[in-house]
């Protein structure tokens, strides 16, 4: 079992950008294909972006590609998702997710995919 830390979230103005990490613990971090999910007040947790166990494979929901970059290191145990010009529709709660589903190339997009939960992240961003 993996245990899921994220940080990096906050208050920041429209077309900033932002780093979230999500620490991995218990369990090497490469065993997972990983996944970046959020929701707003009001709404249902939605897909934002996920990666491959081995980091070559992306993908990106429409509403953030070109704008996100998630990233793996696996020697830290650490995943990333870099935030530019950020708008203050990105404002959410943002979870970090680990799934034991696929092959090393596998991309995770939906919800019932991931086993794994962290406990999230506010990112709040002003007009």
């Amino acid at each position: 079992q993996v245990q899921l830390v994220e940080s990096g979230g906050g208050l920041v103005q429209a077309g900033g950008s932002l780093r979230l990490s999500c620490a991995a613990s218990g369990r090497t971090v490469s065993s997972y294909a990983m996944g970046w999910f959020r929701q707003a007040p009001g709404k249902e947790r939605e897909f934002v972006a996920a990666i491959s166990r081995s980091g070559a494979s992306t993908y990106y929901a429409e509403s953030v590609k070109g704008r996100f970059t998630i990233s793996r290191d696996n020697a830290k145990n650490t995943v990333f998702l870099q935030m530019n010009s950020l708008k203050p529709e990105d404002t959410a709660v943002y979870y970090c997710a680990a799934s034991t589903v696929g092959t090393i190339l596998y991309v995770a997009r939906r919800q019932t995919e991931y086993d794994y939960w962290g406990q999230g992240t506010q990112v709040t961003v002003s007009s």
